[in-house]
């Protein structure tokens, strides 16, 4: 991975553990399922789409709302990568 991908990651994962309690508590690692392991619930993932769409500047589609895009950190952050053409 890229060091655009390391800094993605790292953004998704302070704003993962500093919404969601229970991130802190399993210590989450990137490749952890979010959805599986509880961390995220469905208004979870609304809140991280929002997060996602204001700091990386890029539109998440209803139909791009899947768990292949945002079962893990490392999901979310390659997600974000292929929108942004980076």
């Amino acid at each position: 991975m890229n060091m655009a991908g390391n800094h993605l990651n790292a953004q998704i994962r302070k704003f993962i553990l500093d919404k969601f309690p229970l991130a802190r508590k399993q210590q989450i690692k990137d490749s952890d399922p979010l959805l599986e392991s509880g961390v995220l619930d469905s208004l979870g993932v609304l809140d991280l789409v929002s997060f996602v769409e204001q700091e990386f500047s890029v539109h998440v589609a209803d139909d791009e709302l899947t768990p292949e895009n945002f079962q893990t950190i490392d999901r979310i952050a390659a997600f974000i990568e292929s929108k942004s053409g980076t």
